[in-house]
């Protein structure tokens, strides 16, 4: 069995790579070519955390089989640890072989963004230039590369966190990847989000994170943060205006407290979810209809991201040479 450590993956699975392998899994899983029960969660109460089990199968040309286990426990972050901690174990789906142990941190934000990337491939408009993201830890880089990624002609980078620090980290790890367009940082997000074409909300809030008219007609929003029925980052009047789709239905309507709360407010229902992910790219529903709809992508995470990307993760290590290999 091989462990690969979260520089292995890294070294493995470049963003683009990512964005590509999710977006095939997506609409596998569409399809009804995956297996992907409904994940359990066990809340600690006292650390304001949540652990996650998300076992999956994939089938069809590239079978997968494993089980994510990921830890959010947002308080770290006042003792200057990971807020996440993750692992992914692959077994040999013909034979149940223990194949790999994967340190899923890194690939919990890698395959995260890659689906903001697969979402903004198809419903950001073509001509995006500004981009905005909301919150500074873990999730906010992957976010901010899966864009650029697909939408290489953004030029204007907006950074909106309740402390500069971390976002001035976050603009020099930017900056380090390469981009040479303006990255500004912002505590309020009126300007942000006069500017926005895409946004992307990377926050642990319970709360929503701006006013719903903010938003300007045409903009693309993937909200991946609120992962709770009692959490928020975009307002219930914002998700009644926006052109709505989702990783997996019963996965948003049991977890996605942006999608919840407007529910009970009386703002939305069941139908006005457009489509999932994988039904979008296999165009089976349409996605952005006209250049002034506001767009929104709600994930919850889905494992089928986390198979896919950890099995090409496998298989590139094992042609590279990485990883260590461990004797059960």
């Amino acid at each position: 069995m091989r462990f690969l450590s979260a520089a292995d993956v890294a070294q493995a699975v470049p963003m683009a790579a990512a964005i590509d392998a999710v977006e095939q899994a997506f609409g596998m899983l569409a399809r009804g070519e995956a297996d992907i029960p409904l994940r359990t969660a066990i809340a600690t109460p006292a650390y304001a955390a949540t652990t996650f089990f998300m076992p999956g199968r994939l089938g069809g040309d590239s079978p997968a089989l494993g089980l994510k286990t990921v830890s959010v426990f947002p308080q770290n972050m006042y003792r200057a640890e990971p807020t996440i901690y993750a692992l992914v174990t692959l077994f040999d789906p013909a034979s149940g072989r223990p194949l790999a142990v994967l340190d899923g941190t890194y690939l919990t934000a890698l395959r995260t963004g890659a689906a903001s990337g697969v979402a903004t491939r198809w419903l950001a408009r073509p001509d995006a230039r500004t981009l905005v993201v909301f919150g500074a830890g873990a999730q906010a880089l992957p976010q901010l590369q899966a864009v650029l990624a697909v939408r290489p002609a953004i030029n204007n980078v907006w950074i909106v966190n309740r402390t500069r620090d971390r976002a001035t980290l976050l603009a020099a790890r930017l900056r380090g990847e390469g981009f040479r367009g303006d990255i500004r940082i912002a505590t309020d997000p009126t300007m942000p989000l006069a500017e926005a074409d895409v946004i992307c909300t990377a926050t642990s809030s319970a709360t929503p994170l701006f006013a719903a008219e903010l938003v300007r007609p045409g903009t693309h929003l993937n909200a991946i943060g609120a992962y709770r029925p009692d959490m928020a980052e975009i307002p219930p009047a914002l998700v009644a205006r926006s052109r709505l789709f989702v990783d997996q239905r019963h996965a948003a309507w049991a977890e996605a407290g942006d999608l919840i709360q407007a529910r009970a407010a009386g703002l939305i229902d069941e139908q006005h979810i457009i489509g999932e992910l994988g039904e979008l790219v296999n165009g089976t529903v349409a996605g952005r209809t006209a250049a002034d709809e506001i767009t929104l992508f709600k994930s919850v995470g889905n494992a089928v991201q986390d198979l896919a990307v950890a099995a090409l993760a496998l298989q590139r290590a094992n042609e590279l040479g990485l990883g260590t290999e461990i004797a059960l």
